[in-house]
């Protein structure tokens, strides 16, 4: 049984982070905020795959000011991303930003940094203090070193530096993230800074790589983490479409019992006797389900002899071959089709399932 590490309870925007809530599941635009059509249409899809918070660059005056037409057309809260120019963290929150991210030590100095704090206290917006292995200040390399996964003390310094920055401003409406690219330094890393603080923190492997590379490293890191009662929210960074990163969260959380969102997919690794095209349906399921929030059990099997057996715990399943394909509910045959129409058939079953 997992048991949760006790920490402080923030909002970002609806969102209880912390103090018990929900473990919540973050993802970042890859559009050019400016760009506001594309950049709500991404963060529409992401909130369609249960995306909870989205994060976007505010990379100038422009990027934040396209905040507020963001917000208006969208139902997840929203985070800016601001690195260096305090008139940028201001600028966002004056525009509807939820919470910020920013590393306060590199804003320009207490009385920057204090136009910042007073913004978010005005606003009532949220900070994390998000540091990385590349941000941290050179003195700290100098004391203890580039952080590894036998001493992470640079890195956990350096965010509570910072956490202390905010403090003596009179702020404490803090999230923390520190992330390594290295999956043994996250996990040392966080596992330190749970023990000396109880503000939530926000797990991630950054610059993790792309969808095979990404997931496991970040599943690594992550589940151990999860699973130690560690953390609050949580990002799955991959070098793909962010929407990818929200189907690895969600299947991550499941594997662990903590959240279940929709259906569980099963499939067969495939063997000799699949005859069907079974890679090109089981991806065409599994993007069908990730639309779905009934919590049930979805099987992509390859054989039409074996397959309903094998998967007969399964809520629905298909199988194929020889130009027939069948439908099958808990191992019984429900339906029978041909080959062709195997597919169609069977999504328009789980739209029936869902209610649509």
């Amino acid at each position: 049984m997992i048991v949760r590490r006790e920490t402080r309870k923030i909002h970002v925007g609806g969102v209880p982070i912390g103090g018990g809530s929900p473990i919540a599941v973050q993802s970042m635009t890859n559009t050019d905020t400016r760009d506001i059509e594309a950049t709500v249409t991404q963060i529409e899809r992401l909130q369609d795959a249960g995306c909870e918070i989205v994060r976007v660059a505010v990379l100038n005056q422009d990027a934040a000011t396209a905040i507020r037409s963001i917000r208006d057309k969208i139902a997840i809260p929203l985070i800016a991303d601001i690195h260096f120019d305090h008139r940028l963290a201001v600028a966002a929150m004056e525009n509807g930003a939820q919470g910020i991210r920013i590393n306060p030590g590199n804003l320009g100095g207490p009385e920057k940094l204090a136009r910042v704090v007073a913004a978010a206290k005005n606003h009532k917006v949220p900070i994390r203090v998000g540091v990385n292995s590349g941000s941290i200040e050179k003195d700290l390399l100098k004391e203890f070193g580039y952080p590894c996964a036998e001493k992470p003390d640079a890195l956990i310094e350096s965010a509570m530096r910072n956490v202390r920055l905010l403090e003596e401003q009179g702020f404490e409406e803090i999230k923390i993230s520190i992330k390594s690219s290295d999956t043994l330094t996250a996990i040392s890393g966080y596992q330190q800074l749970s023990k000396l603080t109880d503000y939530p923190l926000h797990l991630g492997v950054t610059e993790a790589g792309g969808l095979i590379a990404g997931t496991v490293k970040s599943s690594v890191a992550l589940g151990i983490l999860l699973y130690q009662g560690i953390g609050d929210t949580f990002r799955i960074s991959l070098t793909r479409d962010p929407v990818e990163e929200i189907r690895v969260c969600f299947e991550l959380l499941r594997s662990l019992k903590i959240r279940e969102r929709g259906p569980e997919l099963i499939s067969c690794p495939t063997c000799g006797r699949t005859q069907i095209d079974l890679f090109s349906i089981a991806e065409e399921v599994e993007r069908y389900v990730q639309t779905m929030t009934k919590q049930i059990k979805v099987a992509v099997m390859g054989c039409v002899v074996n397959g309903p057996g094998e998967a007969k715990e399964a809520d629905i399943g298909l199988a194929g071959g020889n130009g027939v394909g069948i439908i099958f509910k808990k191992g019984v045959l429900y339906k029978k089709v041909k080959e062709e129409d195997l597919l169609e058939t069977f999504l328009a079953e789980l739209k029936k399932i869902e209610g649509l």
